[in-house]
């Protein structure tokens, strides 16, 4: 059995790559969005961890909720990105400064 040392340190890592893929990438707008996915995906990771822990079953049921408004927050997300691309041209984040259409 994986103690839950292996999975803590495991979201931790998954947790930092998505924490410097927001600061060091600044520009592209696919990049930001994968990394905010990166950071939601290793707290559902530890809530996991820690349910099968402990035993109980509502860590599992949180991360169900969880994903399931992170995938509806990913549809909006790429479809505002699709709206942005066809009216700028670009999703490059720092040619997004205005907010006219």
């Amino acid at each position: 059995m994986i103690p839950l040392s292996h999975y803590l340190v495991l979201g931790a890592i998954l947790f930092s790559i998505g924490v410097v893929g927001i600061f060091l990438n600044r520009k592209n707008l696919v990049v930001l969005l994968m990394a905010i996915e990166l950071l939601l995906l290793a707290a559902n990771m530890n809530f996991i961890a820690f349910s099968h822990y402990l035993g109980d079953l509502a860590g599992q049921v949180f991360v169900f909720f969880i994903l399931t408004v992170a995938a509806a927050e990913s549809a909006i997300g790429l479809a505002i990105l699709i709206v942005v691309f066809r009216s700028r041209r670009t999703i490059n984040v720092q040619d997004l400064d205005r907010l006219q259409g």
